[in-house]
């Protein structure tokens, strides 16, 4: 399609940047500049310059919230597009029944994180919860919220089961975009089920894994509710991630400095990350 004139796909594009511009750039600017002042929001701000940006270095504590949000990233990531994958290979087959079962995984995409991040916690209440009662029921030791090791995979498990049905449906799409004959084709030549995965399947899915691998970066980097309500950022602040952190400086330490400080790190990290992402899949494509 050729436009008629040259303002016509700035035309076009105008809404979308607009949007951008009013709810991404103009409040990453703000945040960049309340970055240089110290504030409490109850006296003047004051200039401190890479003040806030070199306490955060000092303590250390920015690369423990970056190692932790890096950690939980790989394991949801990970996770929700191996299941994901796995379940659209099983359910990719006709009928009412598979439909439901689609319909059922995919449910949980579209309940709202804080009716998630709820219901985890009752079932894994070690008094009244299903898990917990199993828990105890095989002797075992497990407190999935209380231990700091095991709190940052629990919340990574809740992620997963919440957002696999989405990697599940993405992954649906990619697999009926894929032609028949190429499937038949193999499967005259002699190549079982494995290869034909291998060497047909995958090659033309390799797209839609690098949509679903970047989607779930994003919503990994997001987390926020399931923290909240769930471990409130410990036992020990080993669920402390990105967005909490910045919920905790702004709202708790009430230091707004030091949040868009960080808020501007998670923010480059982020974009770091995805165009890694997006780089290394279509590096592997071409």
């Amino acid at each position: 399609m050729t436009p008629r004139a040259r303002s016509h796909p700035w035309l076009m594009l105008g809404p979308s940047l607009a949007v951008w511009l009013v709810f991404v750039f103009v409040p990453l600017g703000l945040a960049g500049y309340q970055s240089l002042f110290a504030w409490d929001m109850l006296t003047p701000p004051v200039w401190v310059g890479g003040d806030n940006y070199a306490a955060l270095l000092e303590g250390g504590e920015l690369w423990r919230i970056l190692g932790r949000s890096l950690f939980f990233s790989v394991l949801v990531v990970t996770g929700s597009m191996s299941l994901g994958l796995a379940l659209a290979l099983l359910l990719d087959r006709p009928g009412g029944f598979y439909a439901f079962v689609r319909g059922s995984i995919f449910s949980a995409y579209v309940v709202s994180w804080v009716a998630v991040a709820l219901l985890w916690v009752l079932l894994l209440d070690p008094d009244r919860g299903v898990l917990g009662a199993l828990v105890r029921l095989f002797h075992l030791r497990i407190k999935f919220l209380a231990d700091p090791d095991a709190a940052l995979p629990t919340l990574a498990g809740v992620t997963i089961w919440k957002i696999t049905g989405y990697a599940m449906i993405v992954f649906l799409a990619g697999l009926r975009a894929v032609p028949r004959s190429l499937h038949e084709a193999a499967a005259l030549d002699g190549a079982n089920a494995l290869q034909r995965f291998r060497w047909v399947t995958w090659p033309l899915l390799r797209p839609t894994a690098a949509f679903v691998a970047t989607t779930s970066l994003i919503v990994s980097f997001q987390a926020f509710d399931v923290v909240r309500i769930m471990t409130g950022g410990g036992p020990a602040r080993a669920t402390t991630l990105f967005v909490y952190a910045v919920y905790e400086q702004i709202f708790m330490n009430l230091s707004v400095g030091k949040a868009s400080a960080l808020a501007i790190v998670y923010f480059g990290v982020l974009c770091l990350l995805a165009t890694l992402q997006l780089r290394a899949w279509r590096s592997r494509s071409a």
